[in-house]
């Protein structure tokens, strides 16, 4: 899915120029690389976890035109937080002030979380996902304002990758995923995953 996404927007793409201002970056000690319009700026901050507390977090963000594209990384590692209070809370910030026009399961490599599509008051555009692992949060968002190019909202999001290694599912909870959704091409994103309904 995430595959087919990236396709579709690398030929929606127009003129060679915007193709090739787009650049990967990596960065390893978070276990994650994108693609970024510019260089972005790494910034030092704290990100409000779901129990109140202020945790250590970095910002790689980047502006070009119209759009704004954003990856937060909090330490949670010390929290005692569940996934599922993480991602609630992220989905409810992220969500305040939008229309939710999309919120699905989403799934990068081994790394299980959400997907959403906001429509702002403003008119603009955004596309979020957010993952719990490893003791992080890495929320993603790409936003463009009207006129904006809705291309790179998706070159965005689908860009990041998550290290091969990092996982937060178990191999037997993987399994049953799989096995319980048959049929799915590139693997659900997780039993609530709409392809994986039966009629």
């Amino acid at each position: 899915m995430r595959l087919i996404a990236f396709v579709l927007a690398a030929f929606v793409v127009s003129g060679p120029a915007a193709a090739q201002s787009w650049q990967e970056y990596s960065y390893p000690e978070n276990s994650f690389s994108l693609m970024f319009p510019v260089a972005p700026q790494i910034e030092t901050r704290t990100y409000q976890a779901a129990d109140g507390r202020n945790v250590p977090a970095r910002i790689y963000s980047a502006r070009q035109d119209k759009g704004v594209f954003k990856v937060t990384v909090a330490d949670l590692a010390n929290t005692g937080l569940a996934e599922n209070a993480v991602i609630d809370h992220a989905v409810k910030m992220l969500s305040q002030g939008n229309e939710v026009k999309v919120d699905f399961p989403h799934r990068i490599y081994q790394v299980y979380g959400r997907q959403l599509s906001l429509v702002g008051k403003d008119g603009s555009r955004s596309t979020v996902a957010v993952f719990d692992t490893n003791g992080r949060l890495y929320q993603i968002e790409a936003k463009v304002l009207p006129g904006g190019n809705d291309t790179d909202l998706i070159r965005f999001q689908q860009s990041l990758v998550f290290d091969r290694a990092l996982s937060n599912r178990s191999e037997d909870t993987i399994r049953n995923i799989r096995e319980a959704c048959r049929g799915v091409v590139n693997n659900p994103a997780g039993l609530d995953d709409p392809r994986c309904k039966r009629q």
